[in-house]
């Protein structure tokens, strides 16, 4: 009987705490580990959201199509995707939340206050600025849940959050001023979508808590989106169709409702399953990056230092706040 080959393994020390296997050898052959493919999951899915971002600004402001439309279309399209997947793999666990009438108006309610706000508030605010603009903005979100859970608590913010508020606003103050108070580098619309949606981010995360216990994530997700696709009809329906449609932009819808919402969203919650939320929500910093340097690159958007630094101050939020949950 041929005794086991001896296993080769290489360590990734993460925080200077917990090593993390990041490859393995068995037999001579390379094996990625389950912590290297939560890792390159959540970048993969991050990266995904970033750069369909950058395509949603295309269409908007080069194709004129419309925002509403996009929205509805990219819902119901995805959910349904989403929700089929998901019967695939446990029918009984998706449709069981159709039979909790409590559960049921809870969903309602996310779909249309949190996924439909979180979609229509990021998207408005790409269509009047730009797709890295909007995208930092966003990651303000984490912030606002930081000191939304400090005053539910009846506690005051822990120092490590005092710091993350600081640098969400002195962030903010750069990418929307570059450095003057008496000026605006993007118009009122957009600062108010950017903000809107760094709010709407903070409810979309908070709301669902109690369902996500009890029901699998791409579950809420799919149903969600389905929810605030029909909600959203009413306000502009699939076939009310506008804008300039060439190739480029059916390639852009495309991406964004099968690569930038569907494949981005399975992605993404496979790493959660895998390394764990917390990991994942400091790999995800890489969607604001990704929709800047796609928008500087391809749509030739001038994005200065002051923009770069407020940038880079709002996404370093959600690293300090990482290890306030630790401690």
């Amino acid at each position: 009987m041929l005794e086991p080959s001896p296993v080769k393994e290489e360590v990734l020390l993460l925080d200077g705490e917990t090593p993390i296997v990041i490859a393995s050898e068995i037999n001579g052959n390379p094996r990625m580990s389950k912590q290297m493919k939560g890792f390159v999951l959540a970048i993969i899915g991050a990266t995904l959201w970033g750069v369909s971002g950058t395509f949603g600004q295309f269409l908007f402001q080069q194709r004129g199509v419309n925002v509403e439309w996009l929205i509805t279309v990219r819902m119901l399209i995805s959910g349904s995707l989403l929700l089929l997947f998901s019967s695939a793999r446990d029918f009984k666990n998706t449709v069981s939340i159709l039979n909790n009438r409590r559960d049921f108006i809870q969903l309602i309610i996310f779909g249309i206050t949190g996924m439909v706000a979180v979609q229509y508030t990021y998207f408005a605010a790409i269509k009047h600025s730009n797709a890295a603009t909007a995208t930092i903005l966003q990651f303000a979100g984490p912030v606002l849940i930081s000191l939304y859970l400090a005053l539910k608590n009846r506690r005051w913010p822990r120092s490590l959050e005092v710091l993350s508020i600081g640098l969400a606003v002195f962030g903010t103050f750069l990418l929307v001023t570059h450095g003057d108070v008496g000026t605006l580098s993007i118009s009122k619309t957009a600062f108010m979508m950017g903000i809107a949606s760094a709010v709407a981010l903070a409810i979309y995360t908070l709301q669902p808590v109690n369902l996500l216990k009890r029901y699998d994530s791409g579950v809420i997700v799919g149903w969600g989106m389905l929810i605030g696709g029909i909600a959203f009809s009413f306000i502009k329906a699939p076939w009310q169709v506008e804008g300039v449609w060439d190739s480029y932009s059916f390639i852009s819808a495309a991406f964004i409702i099968i690569f930038g919402t569907l494949i981005a969203f399975y992605t993404y919650l496979t790493s959660v399953k895998l390394i764990g939320g917390q990991k994942s929500s400091l790999l995800a910093s890489a969607e604001p990056l990704s929709a800047a340097l796609l928008s500087v690159i391809w749509l030739k958007v001038p994005f200065h230092t002051m923009d770069w630094i407020g940038g880079l101050c709002i996404i370093s939020t959600v690293f300090i706040l990482s290890r306030t949950e630790k401690s």
